[in-house]
């Protein structure tokens, strides 16, 4: 693509933003600045809006909070009429219902071409029992593009082509540090809902405490179960835990700086910018193998996979890192290679091809090969 074209192409982004700390939300600013750096015209569109001054006591009742959001959220897709391409940002069950639906539909109105982004891991679950509630949403998309292989297989087997294009992370913005000496400074950095697992880190570390008294953990991140996590340390009389609640993006090097360990024990996830973050910051990462997670760890040459979200498997792979430094710098090592793969120099061709695909109207490279599956496969 000529850069006189880049320049001429508008976008839009519709995701969430950042007042919804997720990795969807750092994603898509990251994709909002690197585009507008090489010069391409963007616009942002957020699926939760902010109310108006006077009426943030609504976002206290869900169905009031719903209702509002979408009153101020779907009509700001008029702004779409200005647009080359509608970039959406997706992810599962009634989220894909109340955000990129009403986006995908004000496209068509509007004739412009979408591509649908989607980033959950949840997907599996969502495409095989959601019925019409999903599928005939998914066929309205120019393009799927989703950032991993464990994502597009998934599709896949539904029926569907989704392009692979990986998630980007600023390594700039991360100080890589050679840990010479891994000390047990913990960090857990997912937010505390069920399927992050942050329950299992907390039995983890309650092993790891036994055998270094020392041991810290730090726990950046918000959600439903804080209250029970910290009520669970409490009756433990676990010290050394640190719930340091919502940290902002720009504030995080910090926290990945005086680390030594990053660990992670989600049950349901797909490409986890957390870990692609501790890649770069030069901490040895533990994880369990969900979603895209393996094929990031290099099946274990860039970090350490346990077999099971068991906490006494993550506490054995904590002392390892621990007891053999040499091997924790050689996997941090090997990791931070690997974060170069999700930079923006990397993913950029990709993003601005895709763009330029469904510009076009030229979506021969998808649309060849969803009939070919389709051919042979009715999605559910």
């Amino acid at each position: 693509m000529s850069r006189k074209t880049e320049k001429s192409l508008r976008v839009a982004i519709v995701a969430p933003s950042l007042d919804i700390l997720g990795g969807q939300g750092v994603q898509a600013r990251s994709l909002v600045e690197s585009l507008t750096a090489d010069g391409i015209e963007v616009s942002t569109i957020a699926v939760n809006p902010r109310f108006p001054k006077g009426l943030g006591w609504a976002r206290r009742i869900p169905v009031l909070r719903t209702l509002l959001n979408q009153c101020l959220y779907v009509p700001s897709l008029r702004r779409l009429r200005q647009v080359d391409v509608v970039h959406i940002f997706s992810a599962s069950y009634w989220s894909f219902l109340l955000a990129p639906v009403p986006a995908l539909l004000a496209a068509k109105l509007f004739s412009k071409p979408t591509i649908l982004n989607y980033h959950s891991g949840e997907a599996n679950d969502h495409l095989a029992n959601w019925g019409c509630l999903v599928h005939h949403w998914l066929r309205m998309a120019d393009s799927i593009v989703v950032p991993s292989m464990y994502l597009q297989s998934v599709f896949y087997r539904h029926g569907y082509y989704a392009r692979v294009i990986r998630n980007i992370v600023d390594i700039s913005s991360f100080s890589y540090r050679e840990r010479s000496s891994v000390r047990p400074r913990l960090l857990s950095n997912r937010n505390l809902e069920r399927h992050y697992g942050v329950d299992k880190v907390l039995h983890a570390f309650s092993i790891t405490k036994t055998q270094y008294p020392e041991a810290t953990l730090t726990i950046a991140g918000y959600g439903s179960q804080r209250s029970s996590l910290e009520q669970w340390v409490a009756s433990k009389g676990l010290s050394g835990v640190t719930f340091v609640g919502r940290v902002e993006p720009d504030h995080m090097p910090t926290l990945y700086n005086d680390a030594d360990i990053f660990v992670n024990a989600s049950t349901v996830d797909n490409q986890p910018i957390s870990i692609l973050e501790a890649f770069a910051a030069g901490l040895p990462v533990i994880s369990t193998p969900t979603g895209d997670i393996p094929n990031m760890l290099g099946n274990g040459t860039h970090g350490l996979l346990t077999d099971e979200p068991h906490p006494e498997n993550i506490a054995k792979a904590t002392a390892m890192l621990i007891e053999k430094p040499q091997a924790a710098q050689e996997i941090a090592l090997s990791a931070r290679q690997e974060v170069k793969e999700y930079t923006w120099d990397n993913v950029r061709s990709e993003w601005l091809d895709c763009y330029q695909l469904v510009v076009k109207d030229e979506k021969s490279s998808v649309r060849r090969e969803e009939k070919c599956i389709d051919e042979t496969t009715t999605p559910l």
